[in-house]
């Protein structure tokens, strides 16, 4: 009784991981450049005399899917979206650098460019915008403004664009995608920015309903296992003990 409960334990606390998972993922089917996680589980046998045959449930780091989301356009200037793979750059809070398919982009009040809060990285560091009339990204990621006295145009930055492998990426509890070794992403000049558009969440909203609904099943029956396992040990104490 004691290996069946407490494999059903193991493979319940893996569900209730599962959901918390999907129900993110839920909640931000309409973030902007939100990359859908997915729940991973590996197996391990327990050690010790006698436990040979007992094999558990293991919890492993959520994965994350990094598909693109549609393309919306806007017609807002310092919107941008990338069309296929790729990422943009920004500066975390100690400094460092991250990476982000959103953006919705805001010019600050000191001329900082930022994606939620957080400074755009050019390549010669965090971008910050003269005072412009108007403004235009292409799809390099050049940024290119008209002086508030008009004239020719001014090149005054480009937003770093990357593009590593999928497997050398990891999503932070944060949102951001970092390099699983730490260091910086190289820029990539294959990488291409729709200029006024914005990409929505790559969550597939039925997906995850569906997905919730099966693991809310799942859960109930290793509940019921584990109740069973409950009452079973019960019966046996009682015919062991002679007890009513």
């Amino acid at each position: 009784m004691e290996r069946y409960i407490y494999t059903a334990v193991s493979g319940a606390q893996h569900t209730l991981m599962a959901q918390q998972i999907r129900a993110n993922n839920l909640a931000n089917v309409n973030t902007t450049g939100f990359r859908a996680d997915f729940e991973r589980v590996g197996s391990y046998a327990v050690n010790g005399d006698g436990y040979n045959t007992r094999i558990l449930a293991e919890e492993q780091g959520a994965g994350t899917h990094f598909s693109a989301g549609a393309l919306t356009e806007t017609g807002r200037t310092l919107d941008v979206a990338i069309r296929g793979e790729g990422l943009l750059a920004v500066a975390t809070a100690n400094g460092r650098e991250a990476y982000t398919r959103a953006g919705n982009m805001v010019v600050e009040s000191d001329g900082r460019l930022t994606v939620n809060g957080r400074n755009v990285v050019g390549e010669g560091g965090e971008i910050v915008l003269p005072e412009y009339r108007d403004l235009d990204i292409g799809q390099d990621g050049t940024i290119t403004i008209v002086p508030p006295g008009g004239g020719a145009q001014m090149e005054v930055g480009r937003i770093k664009l990357v593009k590593p492998g999928t497997t050398d990426m990891t999503k932070g509890a944060d949102g951001l995608i970092r390099l699983r070794s730490g260091a910086s992403a190289e820029t990539d000049d294959t990488v291409v920015l729709a200029s006024r558009h914005l990409e929505g969440s790559n969550v597939n909203a039925v997906d995850e309903l569906i997905n919730t609904m099966s693991l809310n099943r799942t859960f109930e029956l290793q509940v019921r296992l584990m109740k069973a396992a409950d009452e079973q040990a019960h019966t046996g104490e009682k015919l062991i003990t002679g007890g009513a």
